[in-house]
């Protein structure tokens, strides 16, 4: 399999990281935390000029006609320098859950207005017993003349707290983790109905908790049948915090292998003791077992096969999980005294690296997800 990037993508990368270290650095991300968006609406119709919101999104949406692995490559240079806006929430998340949702003709009417970097999308999908469990929904949708009426409670909603629009999970028929009766619907986030409230996650970022009242929705797609869409989209997900992840392995590798080179200790470099260097490379190792796992989980989140696109990416979720946290941890360590104060970057990135791998499923999730896979338990 050839892993070589075409022109457009290495034009894209290129872009994409000239972006990130003129215009989105980690000291602006460390300000923007403390607002009450977390980022900015001009950076995020930037991204909309610039394309990036419509790589995969097909033509007849308004989009480029883009793969996945074009998405995931912007992911991953987003990463190196934490860039707070919320691309996998909106573009990923509910950018998706709509388009294999709807018709390709109000796809492009849905999706115009974030395509273009006017608006940002959230997906309202967990729930306080939900765990990783999309179609564990109490969310009720009832039926009101031509529309619905939406009434329950969404948790942890990613950008959800500055979105415009909200595409929100429902059941409107059946009992709890029923796969038949979940539906998709899009609200308006500021309608009648809808209280919302801002939390901060860990990392930084911004999330929301809703409390749907009766609030009118409308129905995205076929009645109840949401729940192939939801956990496609959750794999989306998933590949897209391993792309993230790799961007923000190779950012710890380079910061921590720099500081050793400068850092002096007994009269000498720290970067020449024979111990620490073993450790710089156990880094190095674990950073391309994690982004090997990454492009493999790129290329097949696209595949139409399930059995073979959640094999692909939930052995990628746990190297992250696994891969990931060792280097920052040890990249924290490296640093010294210093890399434990939020004055220095290595904890910026050593918290985001948590929080990815907890989202879209965590390590216990998958494991338990690919060791049940038929690939894996025919040869048991």
């Amino acid at each position: 399999m050839n892993f070589d990037l075409n022109d457009d993508q290495k034009l894209l990368v290129s872009t994409v990281a000239d972006f990130c270290k003129k215009e989105s650095t980690v000291e602006r991300m460390r300000k923007l935390r403390e607002t009450e968006l977390g980022y900015t609406k001009e950076t995020w119709a930037k991204m909309g000029e610039l394309g990036w919101l419509s790589v995969l999104f097909p033509e007849e949406m308004g989009g480029l006609g883009g793969s996945f692995t074009d998405a995931a490559l912007i992911i991953e240079q987003l990463g190196t320098t934490l860039v707070p806006e919320p691309f996998i929430a909106s573009v990923i998340l509910a950018g998706l859950a709509i388009r294999y949702s709807v018709s390709d003709e109000d796809g492009a009417e849905i999706l115009a207005s974030m395509i273009d970097g006017s608006e940002v999308f959230a997906l309202a999908y967990t729930e306080a017993q939900s765990r990783h469990d999309v179609t564990n929904v109490t969310t009720r949708a009832e039926k009101s003349g031509d529309g619905y009426k939406l009434t329950g409670k969404k948790r942890w909603v990613l950008a959800g707290h500055g979105a415009d629009k909200l595409v929100v999970s429902a059941r409107t028929s059946g009992e709890t983790r029923d796969r038949d009766g979940v539906s998709l619907f899009l609200v308006d986030a500021s309608a009648p109905g809808v209280k919302r409230s801002r939390v901060e996650m860990m990392d930084g970022h911004k999330a929301a908790m809703i409390e749907f009242e009766g609030a009118d929705a409308r129905l995205l797609g076929e009645v109840g049948k949401a729940a192939p869409v939801l956990e496609r989209v959750m794999d989306y997900g998933a590949a897209a915090a391993c792309a993230e992840g790799a961007g923000i392995m190779q950012t710890v590798l380079g910061m921590t292998r720099n500081y050793l080179c400068e850092r002096e200790q007994f009269g000498a470099k720290i970067g020449t003791f024979q111990a620490l260097q073993h450790r710089t490379v156990d880094m190095f190792v674990e950073t391309q077992l994690a982004k090997s796992s990454a492009i493999m989980a790129m290329i097949k989140a696209d595949d139409s096969d399930p059995a073979e696109r959640q094999r692909a990416i939930s052995a990628a979720k746990c190297q992250l999980s696994l891969s990931g946290g060792f280097v920052v941890r040890q990249g924290t360590q490296l640093h010294g005294g210093i890399g434990v104060t939020d004055e220095h970057d290595i904890g910026l990135y050593f918290k985001r690296m948590h929080t990815l791998t907890t989202l879209f499923g965590d390590e216990e999730f998958h494991t338990q997800r690919y060791a049940s896979s038929e690939a894996f338990t025919a040869h048991v």
